[in-house]
């Protein structure tokens, strides 16, 4: 014993602390970091072989990765991109935009992977800016938290919504309804973008990477000097190569690869220098053609000089990218996948300097030049998350048949016909019967990497009961709140909200979830008012945009700052506590 703790006890919170400082400081893999956890609480006699496993059989683990096959299948036949080309309208005002788009993605949220929903509103909140003459950013932040706030008004419309919802079923022997959650979660909600439209002036306005590629004429554009240009043995002043219309020569590349920079006009032209343009494209276009210049066999081209079958592209790096922190020639990318670098833009402002030489960064846009086939393969996405999207299906009978199955599922759950995790499955195995997916789509369509991370949070949430931590924890909230239950509850709350900003909500809801129960037992009172609660509350990250994937998605393409979050962020997380807090009395009493 040691402070009064057994040393299993000391092991689990040491885990848990290591896992939570590696998630935050380093770049290692969330799933890595949870199946290491399993394995040292394995190993140190903390839980025992059948205990760390069991996340693996969790019925709310099982649950997810079924849940991936169906919104393939939503995804494959076009249900998705028909809600979202033929309901949404056309908004008259910014703030009508941000009410049509908000709800729909919220909607959708609900029963799909938020990531899955942002990502298909990201076009079309391009296209509303343009119409309403503002800025995408001014539309992104309010998509990604819809999402959020979307995805906790049913039991699978979140995984610390299925997480927490296990728990409780394992404590008390009941299970929760689908929707449960639904009418505290619809009621912050509506409070949720009632704030954002009454903070929209807050919303941060910054210029796009995407605007900067389409709306300037302006990259780093690079040339070569054929050995026989009449300009070879000349000073780049006689060739008249040095400056041109809004942009100038900024570095030569020798055959030899020696490089030059910064350039001075004296210096001779010689056959086979690359010759590093930065400015206007159109006007050292113009000067490729009347001085026999030719492109370099890097491929650098405008919109309007792609060679015939490759077109211009933007992708955004997500998150472990296998770019990040690294020029894009410390890779085999361009020579495996064909596509060429062109421009980068990090934080709305494009770099002035050969993307070749950049360190690449999270959340950079890329202007690529693709081929016209590229093939989607695994490579690229590891790499990059593209913008646009060739994978949309044609509506037809396979669009109807897959929203059946998915109204189906919903309503045999509902009216408890079928648990929820058989419908699940009838679901899934509808959607290959009836190939509105096929099976080379269904095995690739789960996220194994998620799963694990599932598996390791419900391995987690077994440590943190079985060793007391959860009722020391509980206890220890009770005496600081002085065994007032309204007090425990916002404790809980503010407790959950701040974690979520730091680390998965998925693990916050793994961690806190027997605490909540504890504390509920602990107290005598709903358990359901304490899990409810807890889920809203690990889901409204806000403030940073490290709190959610969905943030991280529209950062790149809204050109957001860090502090763009925080700034809107922090008073809407306040907001939805509080709103949390009311509405989950409201609904179920304590």
């Amino acid at each position: 014993m040691l402070l009064g703790l057994s040393i299993y006890v000391w092991i689990t919170i040491v885990t848990i602390l290591v896992m939570f400082a590696i998630m935050l400081f380093t770049k290692v893999p969330a799933e890595l970091v949870f199946m290491g956890g399993m394995a040292t609480l394995l190993l140190t006699g903390v839980l025992t072989p059948q205990e760390a496993l069991s996340g693996f059989s969790s019925p709310s683990v099982v649950v997810v990765g079924v849940l991936f096959l169906v919104i393939a299948g939503l995804v494959h036949t076009g249900v998705i991109h028909y809600i979202v080309k033929n309901v949404l309208g056309t908004p008259a005002s910014y703030v009508m935009s941000l009410i049509r788009i908000m709800v729909p993605v919220a909607a959708l949220s609900a029963f799909l992977t938020n990531v899955t929903v942002v990502a298909l509103f990201i076009n079309v909140a391009k296209v509303w800016a343009k119409r309403l003459n503002i800025r995408p950013s001014k539309l992104l932040i309010p998509i990604s938290y819809a999402s959020g706030m979307g995805g906790i008004c049913t039991l699978i419309g979140t995984p610390p919504n299925i997480i927490i919802s296990g728990f409780y079923a394992q404590q008390t022997g009941e299970t929760m309804n689908l929707f449960t959650p639904t009418l505290p979660a619809l009621g912050c909600l509506m409070v949720g973008i009632t704030a954002t439209i009454l903070m929209r002036n807050w919303i941060a306005d910054r210029q796009s990477p995407e605007d900067s590629f389409e709306n300037t004429a302006d990259y780093t554009v690079e040339l070569l000097v054929p050995t026989d240009n009449p300009h070879v043995g000349q000073t780049l002043a006689e060739a008249g190569m040095m400056e041109v219309p809004g942009g100038r020569l900024v570095e030569i590349i020798r055959f030899d690869k020696e490089i030059i920079h910064p350039v001075q006009p004296t210096e001779f032209l010689m056959g086979g220098d690359r010759l590093i343009y930065s400015g206007s494209v159109s006007s050292i276009l113009e000067l490729k053609k009347t001085h026999g210049l030719v492109t370099a066999n890097h491929h650098v081209y405008f919109v309007d000089d792609v060679e015939k079958g490759r077109k211009m592209r933007t992708a955004h790096i997500m998150p472990r990218s296998l770019f990040i922190d690294k020029k894009i020639t410390d890779t085999n990318f361009e020579e495996q996948t064909g596509i060429t670098l062109v421009a980068v833009a990090r934080e709305g402002e494009r770099i002035d300097s050969n993307p070749h030489d950049i360190i690449l960064r999270k959340g950079d846009v890329l202007l690529l030049e693709c081929p016209r086939t590229e093939k989607r393969d695994e490579s690229v996405k590891d790499y990059v998350r593209f913008f646009d999207s060739e994978d949309i299906a044609e509506i037809g009978t396979p669009t109807i048949t897959s929203a059946v199955i998915m109204l189906a599922m919903v309503l045999l759950s509902t009216f408890n016909v079928l648990p929820l995790l058989q419908s699940c499955f009838l679901a899934a195995i509808a959607m290959v019967l009836t190939k509105c997916l096929p099976m080379e789509k269904a095995m690739n369509s789960i996220n194994w990497n998620i799963l694990m991370i599932f598996a390791g949070s419900v391995c987690l949430g077994c440590a943190i009961q079985k060793t007391g931590i959860a009722e020391g924890m509980a206890n220890g909230l009770l005496s600081i709140s002085g065994d007032t239950p309204l007090l425990v509850l916002i404790g809980l709350c503010f407790l959950g909200t701040f974690l979520t900003e730091f680390v998965s909500n998925t693990a916050c809801a793994a961690m806190l979830a027997p605490i909540a129960l504890s504390a509920a037992t602990a107290l005598g009172v709903n358990p359901v008012t304490f899990c409810v609660a807890l889920m809203i509350a690990v889901s409204s990250s806000f403030a940073t945009p490290i709190g959610s994937p969905t943030h991280m998605l529209v950062y790149g393409p809204g050109g957001y700052r860090f502090s763009d979050f925080f700034k809107i962020g922090l008073p809407m997380n306040l907001i939805i506590i509080a709103a949390d807090i009311f509405f989950v009395l409201l609904c179920f009493p304590l």
